[in-house]
């Protein structure tokens, strides 16, 4: 990959003149970003990213929305788990940025939620959120501050956030759409960052939790009642899955396995707990190593399976409960 390639577009911004560059400029800065964004890709797969030349994500306006293209893969829109744990931040980070420039303010129900990804240069995830009264001449100075603010803390990623003229990315916003899925980790981020959360930061995420819970919950899962259920080990599966799914940990999101058993009272929180092991076992909870931890996420590939079991109680081929 192209050695110095934040370098050389960062310096044909500032020759051009920024977001303010004339059309002339347009095929040239797009060559340099196409560049870029290879060069994040393949970063993004190291142990450390970005040490000598940093990972680029680029910001641009245009005809009304905040356009951001970044390193990660153009699947993370359909399937959460494409992304890796540090392309996951970066993009989650981006996600921040957005938000904190857009101003949409917070958000009163799911349908308020208006991220949208699509592709760019072919294989990269684009983004783009709706940003009445921002400029492209604003962009110069705050694009820096405000990804920063976001990516600047994540392990062992080096990344830059670049402004570009609304003409580099024009040709990504007829190709934006809504994320796949209710609880989709684009989704959950924008809906972090909204509530003045750091989509980034697991942590901050967490704390959410119940708020997006009360955000997330996909139609009609006021009609599922899995504490109903009178098989006590499916019932158990039921909530669990259920109150995951609402708090939209699929992929992108995790939690500590140990928290699986809250809600549960008595002897149903040690239910609760091999419950866990056998979704786990049965593939419709995937794990993702921690730190001294053990986290879960719901299996994204297993959604159907997931709400069919949460809605109607239907175990799927694999699942053998307590």
């Amino acid at each position: 990959m192209s050695a110095g390639a934040h370098a050389a577009l960062a310096a044909a911004l500032a020759d051009a003149g920024g977001t303010g560059a004339p059309p002339a400029h347009t095929a040239g800065l797009r060559t340099l970003l196409d560049a870029a964004l290879r060069h994040g890709a393949a970063e993004l797969t190291k142990p450390r990213s970005g040490r000598g030349d940093p990972v680029v994500v680029a910001f641009a306006v245009h005809d009304g929305t905040l356009l951001a293209a970044t390193p990660a893969g153009a699947g993370l829109r359909a399937d959460p788990e494409e992304a890796r744990e540090r392309e996951w931040a970066l993009v989650a980070a981006t996600v921040g940025a957005l938000v904190e420039l857009a101003e949409p303010g917070a958000p009163a129900r799911a349908e308020d939620l208006a991220l949208e990804a699509g592709p760019v240069a072919g294989a990269f995830l684009s983004l783009g959120l709706r940003a009445r009264g921002l400029g492209a001449a604003d962009l110069d100075e705050l694009v820096p501050l405000a990804f920063d603010e976001h990516a600047g803390r994540i392990d062992r990623l080096r990344a830059a956030g670049l402004a570009v003229p609304g003409a580099v990315l024009a040709d990504t916003a007829p190709g934006l759409r809504a994320p796949l899925g209710a609880g989709h980790p684009l989704r959950v981020a924008e809906a972090v960052a909204r509530m003045g959360g750091r989509p980034e930061d697991p942590e901050s995420a967490a704390s959410l939790d119940d708020a997006l819970e009360a955000l997330l919950a996909p139609p009609g899962s006021a009609a599922a009642r899995p504490h109903e259920d009178p098989d006590p080990g499916r019932r158990a599966a039921r909530r669990i899955l259920q109150r995951l799914s609402g708090m939209g940990k699929w992929g992108g999101y995790h939690t500590d396995f140990a928290h699986l058993p809250r809600g549960f009272a008595g002897n149903e929180r040690a239910l609760a707990q091999e419950v866990g092991e056998a979704l786990l076992r049965a593939g419709l909870l995937a794990e993702k190593p921690s730190v001294g931890q053990r986290h879960v996420y719901l299996n994204p590939r297993r959604a159907a399976e997931i709400h069919r079991l949460i809605e109607d109680g239907e175990i799927p081929p694999g699942l053998r409960l307590p």
